[in-house]
């Protein structure tokens, strides 16, 4: 055998199995975020939970989203269009499976094989073979799993403990303002944030902001909005075929 081509593909061998540099790994993320993330970003190969506000889960994907990154949202049959992309979610670039049965996280193992960021809704914890598998997919693949059950040894912990609406004046307006205070749990301890939105999409914190919300029981603030029937954006992924998928219907309720 040819001692260059020896060598060569043994480079290869040795950079494919070395890990990659912790710059390398950064995700875009958006910076109202990033205080809440360990490092000020999410992380290929790693995996967060969320409790408390779907709203919250979303946005954590808007930034690679807009980047270009596909992504994928898996049981989450209000899902609104809408508010998706006031969000600053790419409607073109995301795959939805709003009714995934009781493959939720099959489902998600074989989507982090693809996709940038998926996030899980699932109201089943996790089964230990599930999240060993899944977790050695995000590894392999570079990708990134946002869930809002349980999941162990998550590189962050977000939970949100208050929530607050505003915008209404006496008799009049719109409750367009909502200001959540969350609870990070991670390598760095616990620690308090501030996260707010305005007209549906994540608004900066301001320098000095309040101390957090008192706890305050989630989705009480307006009444339940009326239900819409659930979007499934199915994109086409590279070397798949395209599939027929309906029109965004309306903006729906993230919570």
């Amino acid at each position: 055998m040819n001692p260059s081509a020896t060598v060569r593909s043994l480079q290869q061998r040795i950079t494919q199995m070395q890990p990659l540099r912790l710059d390398d790994r950064a995700l875009p993320t958006a910076a109202p975020l990033r205080p809440l993330l360990p490092g000020g970003a999410l992380r290929m190969g790693s995996s967060y939970s969320v409790h408390g506000s779907l709203s919250l889960a979303l946005a954590l994907l808007t930034a690679a989203s807009a980047a270009g990154s596909w992504c994928g949202i898996i049981g989450i049959p209000t899902f609104g269009a809408e508010a998706a992309a006031a969000l600053g979610i790419a409607l073109d670039r995301c795959i939805l499976i709003p009714h995934p049965g009781a493959d939720t996280f099959g489902l998600a193992g074989a989507l982090s094989e693809v996709l940038t960021v998926v996030l899980v809704h699932a109201a089943e914890r996790p089964r230990h073979g599930d999240t060993e598998r899944i977790s050695a997919r995000l590894r392999e693949h570079g990708s990134a799993l946002i869930t809002t059950s349980s999941w162990p040894h998550p590189e962050s912990s977000l939970r949100v403990t208050g929530s607050r609406w505003s915008g209404l004046g006496q008799g009049e307006g719109i409750l367009g303002d909502r200001e959540l205070s969350v609870q990070s749990e991670d390598r760095r301890g616990q620690q308090q944030h501030l996260v707010r939105f305005t007209a549906g999409a994540l608004a900066a914190t301001p320098t000095g902001a309040a101390p957090p919300l008192a706890a305050t029981p989630p989705l009480t603030a307006t009444p339940p909005l009326a239900p819409t029937p659930p979007v499934a954006l199915v994109a086409t992924l590279p070397g798949s075929h395209r599939a027929s998928s309906p029109e965004p219907h309306g903006a729906g309720e993230l919570s």
